[in-house]
């Protein structure tokens, strides 16, 4: 059984910063895309952050370019989201999703991130 989950999330000031870890486990078939998204209280999900797995690319929603990074490990089981400068309409649930090339789709448990003073 494949399994997503997150950690890292938490209560930071404006300004601050955090790191999101997502570790997979069970069987995952050629995983070919994994992602962080976020959906505050009243909105719909939106993509925060993703990379093609095998290509090196990255995306990276307008709001968040150059003070969110996503990285994963080499082996292709974890995925990380290091988020600077973080603002309070940031607060939100953030969510690790993983596609494979046998179509399957998988989302974490989500991790709860609040910004706040």
């Amino acid at each position: 059984q494949v399994q997503l989950v997150e950690s890292g999330g938490g209560l930071v000031q404006p300004g601050g910063s955090l790191i999101l870890s997502c570790a997979f486990s069970g069987r995952l078939f050629a995983i070919y895309f994994m992602g962080w998204y976020r959906q505050a209280p009243g909105k719909e999900r939106e993509v925060v952050a993703s990379t093609a797995a095998n290509e090196g690319t990255f995306m990276y929603a307008d709001s968040v370019k150059g003070r969110f990074t996503i990285s994963r490990t080499t082996t292709k089981n974890a995925v990380f989201l290091q988020m600077n400068s973080l603002h309070v309409e940031e607060t939100a649930v953030y969510y690790c999703h993983v596609g494979t090339l046998d179509n399957g789709k998988y989302w974490g448990q989500g991790t709860q991130v609040t910004v706040a003073s």
